[in-house]
């Protein structure tokens, strides 16, 4: 304990200090003048005490005091978008865009290559309040330029070399460094499907464009160092269109669809945590698709392969609550039967409840097998109670889930 402690305790209890023994601030004495009435005092010594004008100390300038160093969060920048706070710098003025420039169709000339057009947002779309909105001119490398015309090249019109296509697709999956490429590679892929479903013909080349496009996508979904939440928006329509379009070519109609669940199945297990009414969204656009009046066999058959990929209980509210199987079974029957449709229905309720190894059907003479089939006819209708029926145990497990549901 030294000096400076005593001296700090006093202060807390609001004691006068002990003067002379504060190692800091040394005081000053003043000796005092002598007394006469006392001769034989001795030298008198007090610590000398400034006396404060409060005239003067009122009229002085008041000094305000700076505020301390402290540290804060704030945006930088939202999806690539600088909000206009104070924290960041102002915005700067847009130059005024050509008639040409505005639409998106100029190209931009470096080192005699022509730059990639940069994808322009919908002529609907609002600016957000409070944010600065701006057209930033996409500049790539050579590099990545000769990457990306090598690239579509080797992928489409597609060929029977498969070296240059794995090879691509490969690179697409592994290699990092291709953000800056993502938007155009996203808007191929998309141009790419439209232009494709919309000739309406079903040639074998045309199930081998969707094909080729349906793995680019897979491959950037798989890419870890792609960071592709910007683009959902630009990556569900072509996928969906895909699993839903009533004529795709006979040949790779079954294995698009099923391509195309297993990316949307990828798609939702990565961002349906961060975006929670995804999968909802996604499961009623397929519910309308399976049981609307007038919808193709080619469509009902994709939408109940994009319930498999959302997973078991859209299948469960698909097929079973939303009576699904029964709308195809009534639409099968009659000598209308479509395999790929009986099949795709058959894999889902085997996602469902999966059969069991035993080959015993229900018998019609016990009563509660009877039963057992009546509840199965309610919920899979007539068509598909008849198949599910030739296993007993099976029949049963179904007959419990929608029980239970």
């Amino acid at each position: 304990m030294t000096t400076s402690d005593i001296d700090q305790a006093f202060r807390v209890l609001n004691i006068e200090p002990l003067y002379g023994h504060t190692p800091h601030n040394p005081s000053t004495f003043r000796r005092a003048l002598p007394f006469p009435q006392v001769p034989a005092a001795g030298p008198v010594y007090f610590v000398e005490d400034e006396e404060i004008d409060f005239d003067r100390v009122l009229r002085e300038e008041k000094i305000a005091l700076p505020k301390g160093v402290s540290w804060t969060a704030h945006w930088l920048a939202v999806e690539g978008v600088q909000p206009l706070i104070p924290e960041n710098p102002p915005a700067i003025p847009r130059e005024t865009v050509d008639a040409e420039g505005a639409k998106g169709e100029s190209l931009t000339k470096l080192n005699g290559t022509g730059l990639l057009p940069t994808p322009t947002a919908p002529q609907g779309a609002k600016a957000v309040p409070g944010q600065q909105q701006q057209l930033v001119k996409q500049v790539l490398s050579r590099e990545l330029q000769l990457y990306y015309a090598r690239l579509t090249s080797s992928l489409l019109p597609p060929s029977l070399d498969f070296t240059k296509r794995t090879a691509a697709l490969a690179s697409l999956r592994h290699d990092a460094g291709l953000q800056a490429l993502l938007p155009y590679l996203v808007r191929w892929v998309g141009e790419g499907v439209v232009g494709t479903l919309k000739e309406g013909s079903q040639s074998e080349t045309d199930g081998r464009v969707l094909e080729v496009l349906l793995d680019v996508t897979s491959a950037l979904i798989e890419n870890n160092t792609l960071f592709i939440e910007p683009y959902l928006h630009q990556i569900f329509p072509p996928t969906l269109s895909i699993l839903l379009h009533s004529s795709l070519p006979l040949s790779h109609a079954t294995p698009l669809r099923t391509s195309a669940s297993q990316t949307l199945s990828r798609l939702l297990t990565h961002h349906s945590t961060t975006y929670p009414s995804l999968s909802p969204r996604i499961m009623k656009t397929l519910l309308l698709a399976l049981i609307s009046p007038g919808k193709s066999k080619g469509t009902r058959e994709g939408a109940i392969r994009g319930l498999l990929g959302v997973g078991k209980e859209a299948v469960r509210k698909g097929l079973v609550e939303g009576g699904g199987a029964k709308v195809v079974g009534a639409e099968c029957q009659g000598g209308n039967e479509s395999a790929a449709l009986v099949n795709s229905v058959m894999d889902a309720l085997r996602v469902l409840q999966p059969p069991s190894d035993m080959s015993d059907s229900l018998d019609g003479t016990n009563e509660a097998d009877v039963a057992v089939m009546t509840q199965l006819t309610e919920v899979l209708g007539p068509f598909f109670a008849k198949r599910v029926a030739g296993d007993a145990a099976w029949a049963r497990e179904i007959v419990g889930i929608t029980k239970a549901s």
